[in-house]
Formats: C-alpha cells, sequence, structure tokens
C-alpha cells in the first residue's frame, strides 16, 4: 500500500517513463475502445460552442483535443503533473491546429490553480483512481466548474457480470503487465494498472459517492464495455 506521497511520487515515475509509448500502449491494451469510450462521453456531454473547459490529468490531451473541437472556441486547458506527458499532447495540439485554443498547465489536480466557478466542464479521463484523494479531487473540479455545469471521470471499472469478470481479471492482472513489458519494455508500470484498481470503488460505489459529496444536483453514470469502464457525470449545483 502506498502513502500519499509515495504514491504521487510513484504514478508521476511511470507517467514520466511511459510518455512516449502511452497512446500506442492504450489502443492495444483496450483494443481501441478508449476512444469508442471517450466519443459516447462527448455525446453525454454535449459541448456547445463555445463552452470553457479544463481536463485534469490530461495526459497526452486527446480529451482536450475532443473538448476543444466540439466547443470551437471555447478556452480549454489540459492540466497534467508529467511533462512528458504534456510534451507529446503539445505536439498532437500543433498538428492539429489547436495550439492557441488548448493551454497546457504543468499542475495537481488535487490544488487546481483557479478560481471557483471557471469553467462549464471539467474532464478526468482514467486517471482518478491513480490520484491521492479522489474525493478531494471531485471536490476540487467541481469548485473550479459553474453552477449548472458538468464534472465528468471516464475511469475502468469492474464488470459485474461474474463469468465476463473472471475472464477479464484473468487478462487485466496476468495478461496486460507482460504486454507492457513486450511492446513497451515496461512491466512494473503496466503491472501498476491492474493495482491501481483493486481499492477503487466500482461504478455503481463511485456514483453513490458522488452523490453524497454534496457538490452535485445530479450525477448520471453508464457502465461501458460490460462493466469494463464507467462514464460519471455530476451537475454541479447552486
Amino acid at each position: 500500500m502506498h502513502t500519499d506521497e509515495s504514491k504521487t511520487q510513484f504514478v508521476h515515475r511511470v507517467f514520466e517513463s511511459i510518455a512516449k509509448d502511452y497512446d500506442r500502449m492504450n489502443t492495444l491494451l483496450s483494443f481501441r475502445r478508449h476512444k469508442s469510450w471517450r466519443k459516447f462521453a462527448m455525446k453525454k456531454m454535449n459541448v456547445q460552442a463555445g463552452d470553457t473547459a479544463i481536463d485534469v490529468c490530461s495526459g497526452t490531451c486527446d480529451w482536450a483535443i475532443s473538448l476543444a473541437e466540439a466547443s470551437g472556441s471555447g478556452r480549454v486547458v489540459g492540466l497534467d503533473f508529467s511533462q512528458n506527458m504534456l510534451q507529446v499532447g503539445e505536439e498532437k495540439l500543433r498538428k492539429r491546429g489547436l495550439d492557441k485554443q488548448v493551454e497546457l498547465v504543468y499542475g495537481n489536480a488535487m490544488e487546481l490553480p483557479y478560481p471557483d466557478n471557471t469553467f462549464d466542464h471539467a474532464t478526468i479521463g482514467f486517471a482518478l483512481r491513480n490520484v491521492p484523494d479522489y474525493r478531494h479531487v471531485l471536490r476540487e473540479m467541481a469548485r473550479v466548474v459553474k453552477p449548472g455545469g458538468q464534472v465528468v471521470s471516464l475511469e475502468l471499472s469492474k464488470p459485474t457480470w461474474p463469468p465476463f469478470r473472471s475472464v477479464y481479471y484473468l487478462y487485466f492482472q496476468r495478461i496486460l503487465p507482460f504486454l507492457g513489458k513486450l511492446f513497451a519494455d515496461r512491466y512494473e508500470q503496466y503491472r501498476w494498472l491492474p493495482e491501481s484498481l483493486v481499492e477503487f470503488p466500482d461504478y455503481q460505489k463511485l456514483a453513490r459517492i458522488m452523490e453524497d459529496e454534496g457538490c452535485f444536483d445530479h450525477v448520471r453514470v453508464y457502465p461501458l464495455t460490460g462493466g469494463i469502464a464507467a462514464l460519471h457525470i455530476g451537475t454541479v449545483g447552486d
């Protein structure tokens, strides 16, 4: 079990070391499902022209790119604590001509450097389980979102159907780390992926936690691909 400080340091080292392979390995290990999951999330969010957004733990900026494209002209911030991941994202933004619209910020999800009620949307993709205190991060995201805006988490979860869950855990815990070693020469880093999910709540419990936080008027939850992942959307209250 990692303490908060050691977990932060470990996760930082993991993402700094896998940045150049992150996109390729995401596509390989998820069988490209992460792209369809994010597309589904964007559809449910219904971002409007000119909307502003912050993508927390933005990594290589795929979600920040989707938000910028949907908004068209609205300010988008991609915040992450890994400079190497942001460098990959910066190059992707330049290639798409979005580097003027999307501001990349080196920062801490536990202490977002923005005043209350700044953005229309706050998103976090496949990273809530990696932060030191996910409840605190959800509160921080809600703090910087305007009343009526959305806090959105797209995250890995735990399948509920027992036969599928057994097959999934076999792949996730036994096969996936070896694929990380084979294709990215990183075993320890990809062994962390299943470990990071062990104590993280399943999608039903996470929805209840969000409701109990008192930040949201309404929470919607959508299990994806048999519960492998889940989308949570909380509407920020007044």
